[in-house]
């Protein structure tokens, strides 16, 4: 049996795709589960930067047939993440159909894959929703963001994967939980707070692990790790609301 591969989506720029599927990546790694991230948002890949990583070779140069799968693998201080490139020439030549022999070959190695993908509903989206094992959808209270992942989990459905819930990023005390909960026709993970004093702190889980947000994603790791690695059904995971929402 290969390693659980999660991709972790939303409709639309901005929601915390990435933070998610680093945080999720380094809590893990922390409890002792092989764990790479796939920075797959070939358009505007941020993985690294986030991270305060220098990129020598990148996803992109794999997708190009320039580089070895090994060659992109980079330390981010214990976590492995395959970073991608930012440049529009290294955009132009990455084809993304070769993303599954990259994310087969992952799977054979390390416990959990996780791909952060790009935004919207394109070929680089749908690539990355068809080879997930369950996909985590991302997204924020407005309006907008919810409409727009409620169009990515269609998507999923589509392709056949298998949606994990949605995790509400930006949840305040005030945030309408029970509201949102009802609008999807899958089940929310819990939230994510805003959480200012960690920004720029990346992984939170182990640069400010004393934060809100970083005990947000321990908890969204504990929920989905059953899932991952013991053959969980997500209905037997308890879903309820977090504390540090209210």
């Amino acid at each position: 049996m290969g390693g659980y591969v999660c991709t972790v989506a939303g409709g639309n720029g901005g929601v915390g795709k990435t933070t998610t599927a680093i945080n999720l990546g380094a809590a893990l790694a922390a409890r002792g589960y092989e764990t790479v991230v796939v920075d797959a948002d070939l358009a505007m890949p941020n993985v690294a930067d986030l991270l305060g990583v220098d990129v020598d070779t990148s996803l992109h140069d794999v997708l190009a047939g320039s580089a070895t799968l090994s060659e992109t693998l980079t330390d981010a201080g214990g976590l492995t993440i395959i970073p991608g490139e930012t440049s529009l020439d290294a955009y132009a030549g990455a084809d993304p159909k070769k993303l599954p022999k990259v994310v087969n070959t992952l799977a054979r190695t390390y416990d959990a894959v996780l791909i952060d993908t790009a935004a919207g509903l394109s070929t680089e989206t749908t690539i990355p929703l068809e080879l997930a094992d369950g996909v985590v959808l991302v997204t924020t209270p407005d309006h907008v963001s919810l409409t727009d992942t409620g169009k990515t989990g269609t998507l999923s459905e589509m392709v056949d994967s298998p949606i994990l819930g949605a995790l509400l990023v930006r949840a305040t005390a005030e945030t309408p939980i029970a509201d949102i909960d009802a609008e999807f026709d899958f089940p929310l993970l819990g939230g994510i707070p805003e959480d200012y004093d960690a920004v720029g702190a990346e992984p939170m889980v182990t640069n400010a692990p004393d934060s809100p947000a970083a005990a947000a994603y321990r908890d969204l790791a504990d929920e989905l790790a059953p899932v991952f690695f013991e053959g969980a059904a997500i209905e037997a995971v308890d879903l309820v609301p977090r504390e540090w929402i209210g």
